[in-house]
């Protein structure tokens, strides 16, 4: 699989990152085959994915990883993010001991003495603007906890992380429906060296349907039906995934998109896509482009 440096970082990613938030969903809302969140996160590794990204709050796919994957830790990039109190913590979300104790329980948990990225979980821009998270990160990086410092958000907190000087990467929502990022967040992010990872690449695999499977994709399929008034989107694949991915994948400023799943044949076919190259004409990018400024302009990015 194509890899890619991951900005100033200077890490080598696959292009396709397994992000691990879409298990927690799919078990939460019964959907997709949850005794094979095992082998599909073994299988990930063995497909040739070099990147994971967890969170403190995605139940318990920390402790999936510890007990699935540990034994490999030297082949995959390890990201998770911090931030929230979670079930069996006390104390209160964002301050510094919150963060604290939020890193050394992913360390315990994913049976690792070091992770590669720590990414505040979606803050906002006042929580953000106090500094204590900022101060708490920095101390984990300076006792070697973790390698990079890492920003998972949108909208003015994820301009505020860019511009801050203080993380290497940016994790942020991009993909047809939410386009939000390429109004001069992704300039921001290249322009500091600063490492872009695309989380809801597939805005959640609404794009072709007439209903969600879960309540958490029905602000997208909202979206994709004012998007899809115009009709058919000139030199569209006839698979929507391969649509999203490649409509991703055709701004280069995206070093790294995370696509999760507890489905091993959904897995497969992201890998085979991603290996193919996900070639999508230039008129179905540009069409849109052109649907999203028409009547999405007041759209945020989702959190």
């Amino acid at each position: 699989m194509e890899t890619r440096r991951l900005g100033r970082t200077g890490l080598e990613v696959t292009r396709l990152g397994f992000g691990l938030a879409e298990i927690e969903r799919q078990e939460r809302y019964g959907y997709g085959d949850a005794s094979g969140s095992n082998r599909v996160l073994e299988e990930a590794l063995d497909g040739g994915i070099t990147f994971l990204d967890t969170a403190a709050c995605y139940a318990n796919t920390e402790e999936l990883i510890g007990k699935t994957v540990a034994h490999r830790r030297d082949e995959y990039i390890l990201a998770t993010k911090c931030g929230h109190v979670v079930e069996g913590t006390t104390g209160e979300p964002w301050n510094a001991a919150t963060i604290e104790e939020s890193i050394d329980r992913s360390l315990r948990r994913m049976k690792t003495d070091h992770l590669d990225i720590v990414q505040p979980h979606s803050p906002d821009l006042d929580t953000l603007e106090r500094g204590e998270i900022v101060e708490a990160l920095v101390r984990a990086k300076m006792a070697g906890k973790t390698r990079f410092l890492g920003f998972s958000g949108d909208n003015e907190a994820a301009r505020w992380a860019v511009n801050s000087g203080v993380f290497d990467t940016l994790q942020t929502t991009f993909n047809l429906v939410d386009q939000r990022a390429r109004d001069g967040l992704f300039v921001a992010a290249q322009a500091r060296d600063i490492g872009i990872i695309v989380k809801r690449p597939l805005a959640n695999g609404m794009w072709g349907k007439d209903r969600a499977a879960y309540a958490y994709a029905e602000q997208y399929l909202t979206r994709v039906r004012e998007m899809a008034r115009a009709g058919p989107v000139p030199g569209a694949p006839d698979d929507p995934i391969l649509l999203s991915m490649g409509f991703v994948f055709a701004h280069p400023e995206v070093d790294m998109a995370l696509v999760g799943t507890n489905n091993l044949a959904h897995l497969r076919s992201n890998i085979k896509m991603v290996e193919m190259g996900l070639y999508i004409r230039a008129e179905a990018v540009d069409e849109l482009h052109r649907r999203f400024d028409e009547v999405g302009s007041d759209w945020p990015q989702l959190l």
